[in-house]
């Protein structure tokens, strides 16, 4: 067949490359466990109308034609675009089964009909997680989900420093009504520009599609501006001289968000009160985070969410919540690509077993047996080549140790260091930082260890 050529939007990652999202996914996991989070994972497919019944657009959905040639009778099925939609389905779907507040993550491959570029793909895989309720939700739960993720994050320890911005959509409504907005939401939709378009361009913008004046406006993009990671934010709003009931209750909430998250940040961990965010999808309905990372702000938000107060109701009840996803392809990718993060080895294996001949190949798998029996990753040569070239073979997957069978016993070769010693294979372990491969980092002094 002829060479195959690389599908765009559709990333596939190498050995080592796997290894690393390996690590992050289990990282991820532990910690929404710690946290009390059950794991979760629907369906690849949902009905047509309830993927586009949040604001997607049927260009950004991939739409499964072969179903849809069935005739159901329907707008057809699409592969889900995030995992959102599909997870308010199956909470409507077995609300009679949960307790709630139900708590769940979810790590899943998800599909768009993105315009592929860094950082954003066709097919990409994402990291939830959601606190949904039964007719009402504490607030509390909106601090609790910026802390678990802040936490997932910062145990990343490869990654650079990341910054969580909040906001608050009631904050931001409640200040257009003040100020006499007709349409508080396409404002908010135009202030969601403001991170690709210069912020003259969207003060005309919100003169010529939102109707306001250029007061309005000014005043608009000055709420935008303000920025804080403290409290003090509230007093630079109050200084605009805007009042409404709903930016008050917007400011006492934000404000809450950042002291409740103040316990978690360090050098490499920041929250801060962001008035600028706004995020443009219109199911949100209190807090929104947006997450950059410290030099890679090309990337954009990499991880964002917030709180909905009705995404999903049966008609009886309504299930409000709040949930933060993290991309994990959208971060991952481009700094693999670009070789900022690396593991340290292609392979698994710790040691490679060399053969003296193929007659000894039996004795090799003994040797190799013994050794994983004692959880050290093993193969055997592929083949009896001089010891020179098995050597050479273990170097270059990154295989820290080669095993000899010697007439005094099996003895074990550093190929770093050239150290050789006879050892007992039942017995001996390598140090613990060569078992598994290690996560390393150009944008930091540290590494991750997968036994961590």
């Amino acid at each position: 067949m002829p060479k195959p050529t690389a599908l765009s939007g559709f990333p596939e990652l190498l050995p080592a490359e796997r290894f690393v999202e390996q690590q992050v996914l289990a990282t991820l996991a532990r910690t929404f466990e710690l946290h009390g989070f059950a794991n979760l994972e629907t369906r690849a497919v949902e009905p047509m109308d309830q993927l586009l019944s949040k604001g997607e657009t049927s260009k950004e959905v991939y739409v499964l034609k072969r179903l849809q040639d069935e005739g159901t009778g329907d707008a057809g099925m699409g592969l889900h675009f995030d995992l959102t939609v599909p997870f308010a389905r199956f909470v409507l779907e077995n609300s009679g089964k949960l307790d709630f507040p139900f708590r769940r993550y979810q790590i899943q491959k998800v599909w768009r009909g993105e315009r592929p570029q860094a950082g954003r793909f066709r097919e990409f895989t994402q990291a939830d997680i959601d606190v949904v309720g039964r007719d009402s939700l504490g607030f509390h739960h909106d601090i609790e989900v910026a802390r678990v993720m802040a936490e997932a994050l910062s145990k990343l320890e490869f990654l650079p420093g990341f910054r969580i911005q909040v906001n608050n959509r009631k904050l931001i409504q409640g200040f257009y009504a003040g100020l006499g907005a007709s349409d508080p939401l396409t404002v908010m939709q135009l202030v969601d520009k403001l991170d690709k378009l210069p912020a003259e361009k969207v003060g005309e913008l919100l003169q010529s599609d939102a109707g306001l004046t250029a007061e309005q406006a000014e005043q608009t993009l000055a709420l935008a501006q303000i920025s804080s990671a403290d409290a003090g934010f509230v007093d630079q709003v109050r200084a605009l001289g805007v009042s409404d009931p709903l930016l008050d209750e917007g400011l006492a909430e934000l404000a809450a968000v950042i002291e409740g998250c103040a316990g978690i940040v360090n050098e490499r961990v920041r929250v801060v009160a962001d008035l600028s965010i706004a995020r443009g999808l219109d199911y949100y309905t209190g807090t929104v985070f947006e997450t950059r990372l410290d030099g890679f702000e090309s990337l954009g938000s990499i991880c964002s969410g917030g709180r909905y107060d009705s995404l999903a109701s049966d008609g009886r009840s309504t299930y409000p919540g709040v949930g933060i996803s993290f991309g994990v392809s959208r971060t991952l990718v481009p700094l693999l690509g670009t070789g900022v993060v690396a593991a340290s080895r292609s392979v698994p294996s710790a040691v490679l077993v060399a053969l003296t001949d193929e007659e000894s190949r039996s004795e090799a798998d003994r040797l190799a047996t013994g050794l994983r029996a004692n959880e050290i990753p093993t193969e055997v040569a592929p083949k009896a080549d001089k010891f020179g070239k098995q050597i050479k073979y273990a170097e270059k997957r990154g295989i820290p140790y080669v095993l000899f069978m010697t007439e005094n016993g099996p003895e074990i070769k550093d190929i770093r260091s050239g150290d050789q010693a006879p050892i007992d294979p039942a017995t001996w372990t390598p140090p613990a930082g060569d078992v598994r491969p290690t996560i390393t980092s150009t944008s930091t002094t540290t590494s991750q260890e997968t036994t961590k």
